[in-house]
């Protein structure tokens, strides 16, 4: 049970004391419901309920404060408790419950924090980046599958269960552009005079993808019909961008269960049936169809969007929506409970449409969109609009390659996702203490020095060789129930302290979909460890303080990597 749980029902008992014989008279408490003091002088925890009780009561907040302290029973949690200001109860923890967050932590390792959702929390199914298989990745399609992977990491963290999906949108006009772009190019390199249409995808990576074809098969496709042409390059041209998204995320170190093709949604199966055709007559079911100047229009004005949405034209040809109504179908058809998605903030008009078809079917609130904002690129506080080797947009993988997957991925989560990002490239790369990413990734190798420097020479040098990992390490020199009373020191008590607010923090960075909080914390914990290593040296003589701060030191190790791993971000032992 953590310590906030731990003291809410201490509360709680002394509410229920003092109603039980009479001090405290009402029909009805309030929870305790503790929180941070913004003031650190206040104490650990602060609860307002007897503000909350006063009416209820019919006393003064600062009497029914005191009824509820008088009724504390004896406990080993709490060292200290004081009424403040108008009726505020200022809770102090007792130097053991925060010493033994360290043997929590070094006990539960990688398991810490770890929690569980209500018994019936719905399955999840999480969806995003979904770029067009018809260009390489741009750095917004990073911070969606920086959050996406976020998200999913601290969500199953939190005890949620999270299945990871892309959407490919692989099927309609744009495919057929695609792949006619690259077949322009084709021809234009092989000297024909073809200009290319005004439709069509214009980066110098489709005269790449044309050069690639004509290195590995010539003239092959010279002779062919323009059409012919176009649906053999959309093909060819489709595997290579599909290659080069999962090469990408791959190195992004995200991960998906599955990568779902739009094209599926419209092939038939045994019956006859699509995913199209039945989420189609589900709909119509519902009485949500109706069919106007020839084409199918979905009728979701009646459930409060501006106007009715278009899902198959007149003449016979499926709107992109009309795949997104199958889709979410289909998803609701393989057993997800909830789908979330996470889309760019120029999505935002789209959102309610989608919200409506949903409640069509009769789940309303199934359905929840994340909407993010775009990431702006600077270097050294200047624009950054072109890339400087294709003079175009800068890609994902250019800038993968130029700062690194770690920093990439910090600094992609480091503010919520409904603020702009400012990523400035050479800030990126520095290597101090004012890139956060460096920051907090030196206070984790750090802490590994300190742990080999405790140990016998040759288990310092396997585990510099990788040999053994930093954990068994040190659990060699650390007892698993050593003495940890000697951590009193200030220093010690708030990184104890901050530690102990790891389990609540996943669990409502999970809740809010807002990984951008770890990234906080660990800039926060890492700080913590810096004061904590210039205040109270380590390695000393006196073996029960060294054992008890290197118990410490091995706890922060643990939740800086935990943080760390939850991001996506890796923790170094040597820089």
């Amino acid at each position: 049970m953590e310590i906030r749980e731990q003291l809410e029902n201490i509360i709680d008992e002394a509410i229920a004391a003092a109603r039980a014989d009479g001090t405290l008279v009402m029909d009805e408490a309030p929870a305790a419901a503790l929180e941070r003091p913004r003031d650190e002088a206040n104490g650990d925890w602060a609860s307002t309920v007897a503000m909350r009780s006063a009416k209820l009561a019919k006393k003064s907040p600062r009497d029914v404060a005191q009824a509820i302290v008088d009724h504390i029973p004896t406990n080993e949690v709490i060292a200290s408790v004081e009424i403040a200001g108008p009726g505020f109860i200022n809770i102090r923890l007792s130097d053991a419950v925060l010493q033994g967050v360290v043997r929590e932590v070094r006990a539960e390792a990688e398991d810490f924090g770890r929690g569980t959702v209500p018994e019936g929390e719905r399955k999840i199914n999480l969806e995003y980046v979904s770029a067009n298989p018809t260009g390489p990745f741009h750095v917004g399609h990073g911070r969606w599958a920086a959050l996406g992977d976020a998200m999913a990491r601290v969500m199953e963290h939190a005890g949620y269960d999270v299945y990871e999906e892309f959407y490919i949108n692989d099927h309609g006009t744009q495919m057929d552009v695609f792949g006619n772009s690259v077949a322009v190019r084709y021809m234009q390199l092989l000297g024909h005079d073809v200009e290319m249409p005004e439709q069509c995808y214009g980066g110098s990576y489709v005269a790449d993808i044309a050069q690639g074809i004509i290195d590995r098969e010539g003239r092959k496709y010279e002779d062919m019909t323009d059409e012919e042409r176009m649906s053999a390059f959309r093909e060819i041209a489709y595997q290579e961008m599909l290659d080069l998204q999962h090469r990408v995320m791959s190195r992004m170190g995200t991960t998906f269960d599955r990568w779902f093709s739009e094209r599926s949604l419209y092939v038939e199966d045994e019956t006859g049936e699509s995913p199209v055709s039945r989420s189609l007559k589900a709909m119509e079911d519902k009485g949500y169809v109706k069919e106007e100047d020839g084409a199918i229009w979905f009728r979701s004005s009646a459930l409060g969007d501006e106007k009715d949405r278009v899902m198959i034209k007149a003449n016979g040809e499926m709107t992109y929506f009309m795949s997104d109504v199958a889709y979410h179908y289909d998803k609701k058809m393989r057993g997800f409970d909830h789908l979330i998605n996470i889309w760019g903030a120029d999505h935002h008009g789209y959102v309610k449409r989608c919200e409506c078809m949903l409640e069509a079917w009769g789940w309303p609130g199934a359905l929840e969109i994340v909407l993010g904002q775009l990431v702006n690129l600077y270097r050294d506080g200047e624009a950054v609009r072109m890339s400087k080797r294709t003079g175009e947009m800068v890609t994902l993988e250019e800038l993968i390659d130029e700062v690194g997957v770690d920093a990439t991925r910090y600094l992609m989560l480091s503010r919520s996702s409904d603020q702009p990002i400012d990523f400035d490239i050479e800030a990126a790369k520095k290597k101090d203490s004012s890139n956060p990413v460096y920051y907090v990734q030196y206070a984790h190798a750090r802490i590994c020095s300190i742990l080999r420097k405790a140990a016998d020479p040759a288990d310092a040098a396997a585990a510099e060789a990788g040999e053994i990992t930093m954990g068994e390490l040190a659990a060699r020199i650390i007892p698993e129930d050593c003495d940890l009373s000697p951590l009193t020191h200030e220093s010690e008590l708030a990184l104890m302290r901050k530690m102990a607010d790891f389990g609540n923090l996943v669990a409502l960075a999970a809740r809010d979909r807002a990984p951008f909080r770890l990234t906080h914390y660990a800039q926060d914990l890492a700080a913590l460890f810096h004061q904590f290593y210039t205040n109270c040296h380590v390695l000393v003589d006196d073996a029960a303080v060294q054992t008890a701060r290197l118990a410490l030191v091995d706890a922060t190790r643990i939740v800086l990597a935990l943080t760390l791993s939850l991001l996506g971000v890796s923790a170094p032992e040597k820089m």
